[in-house]
């Protein structure tokens, strides 16, 4: 596996700014305006699959959390939790720009979940 070079000393810093900027594609990712149905369709499926994960985990937290003290529960809700949040969010966004593309290429309607 290929370790990412962090722009900083502090990865975990990176990480959360990545994990928030919807405009940040994957590695291998095209622009979706100029992505044929095939790769269309693989990249909503890839963003559909890392949202689902994402989802999973934050739910995870949150069962955790109830055996927390109050104060290890609201370190949680101020660290990890609005960093999952937000990683979650800019997979729901970028796989809304493949479900449009997906539409535009006449693939289909957009997915369920």
């Amino acid at each position: 596996m290929r370790k990412v070079k962090s722009k900083s000393a502090r990865p975990d810093v990176d990480a959360a700014v990545r994990g928030g900027d919807w405009s940040q594609r994957m590695e291998g990712e095209g622009a979706p305006d100029k992505a044929t149905i095939k790769q269309a369709l693989y990249w909503r499926q890839i963003y559909t699959d890392i949202l689902a994960m994402e989802e999973k985990v934050l739910v995870r937290i949150r069962q955790l959390m109830v055996d927390q003290s109050d104060e290890g529960r609201r370190e949680v809700e101020l660290t990890n939790v609005p960093v999952v949040v937000a990683q979650a969010e800019r997979f729901r966004q970028r796989r809304g720009y493949w479900d449009a593309r997906v539409v535009e290429l006449g693939g289909g309607s957009q997915p369920e979940a």
